[in-house]
């Protein structure tokens, strides 16, 4: 396949690299240092699965200069994706699918409104992988998994093309023929845990053992839970029972990139979690008072210390 990688960071550079090593043809639109580190040294990645140093990497920072793509993955942080859509414009054929793998559920609607549905598969990627510096991605454990499929549920070609590329790479991949609830599934943990992680300044273990964050953990994800009912996604009704009980299981150190992003400094990505919880609730007639707390409390990071 013909792949086109938008925004190699540790979503995009760690699948794009293991998609490249199994012999497909994978071009990065990346940019800063990031670009001068993939066009001088190439790309690598650290992993407890295998080590991959990729050494002529196809990247640049504007996508006209690249080649037409099958399938097109996006990985950028959510407040670049309308830019992102844009983007990728060029890189468009007829049956091209742009697949997202960012976190949030707004992120197709963005896409469906500037490509056109046609275009958009759903995606969902689980991974814990960063750039440790310019060129070189980190990943941790041994987690690594995609999920993706056509929103009308038909296993259609490009799709089983797609499957077929991942697992000649070695990653985990699972096709689903219900993606938007595999995404709204995700979605409630994620803003569970990147809500409270971020809020509380603490990892996941300090806030599921203590009673009233626990609660508080479990009414964030409720609300998500609730919302997602009440736009007609089949998820069941005590999901955020089945999601605390998740959450006992994962290490007592494990955090979100959201924590990660405030201790440094960076930009947040609260506006499209807990943010669009809180929006999206009261036109449905939910209450969203756990969601709107953190987005409020967080608002003041929101743009991060360079801000």
């Amino acid at each position: 396949m013909r792949i086109a990688v938008v925004g190699a960071g540790g979503v995009g550079g760690y699948f794009g690299a293991r998609l490249a090593q199994a012999g497909h043809d994978v071009a990065f639109v990346a940019r800063g240092r990031q670009l001068e580190a993939l066009r001088t040294n190439g790309l690598r990645v650290q992993s407890p699965l295998g080590d991959v140093h990729l050494r002529d990497v196809e990247a640049s920072d504007d996508p006209v200069d690249l080649e037409p793509a099958d399938l097109v993955l996006l990985a950028v942080k959510l407040w670049d994706t309308e830019a992102a859509a844009e983007l990728v414009k060029p890189l468009l054929k007829e049956e091209t699918a742009v697949v997202s793998f960012q976190n949030g559920v707004v992120k197709d609607d963005v896409l469906r409104r500037t490509l056109g549905a046609g275009h958009v598969i759903g995606g969902v990627c689980y991974i814990a992988a960063t750039i440790a510096e310019p060129g070189l991605i980190r990943h941790s454990g041994t987690l690594q998994k995609l999920v993706f499929g056509e929103y009308d549920g038909h296993l259609s070609a490009r799709v089983r093309a797609f499957r077929d590329a991942c697992a000649e790479g070695g990653i985990d991949v699972e096709v689903s023929d219900a993606i938007e609830r595999a995404v709204w599934e995700k979605f409630v943990f994620l803003v569970g845990l990147s809500g409270t992680t971020t809020t509380a300044r603490s990892p996941i273990g300090q806030i599921r053992s203590h009673p009233r964050s626990r609660a508080f953990l479990r009414n964030v994800m409720d609300e998500v839970v609730q919302v997602a009912r009440a736009q007609g996604v089949p998820l069941p009704e005590d999901y955020a029972d089945d999601r605390l009980a998740f959450t006992d299981s994962v290490p007592a150190d494990m955090t979100s990139s959201m924590h990660r992003d405030i201790e440094r400094g960076n930009p947040l990505e609260v506006a499209w979690l807990s943010g669009d919880v809180a929006e999206r609730g009261p036109a449905l007639g939910i209450a969203t008072p756990c969601n709107r707390a953190i987005a409020d409390i967080l608002s003041v990071h929101g743009e991060g210390r360079g801000a």
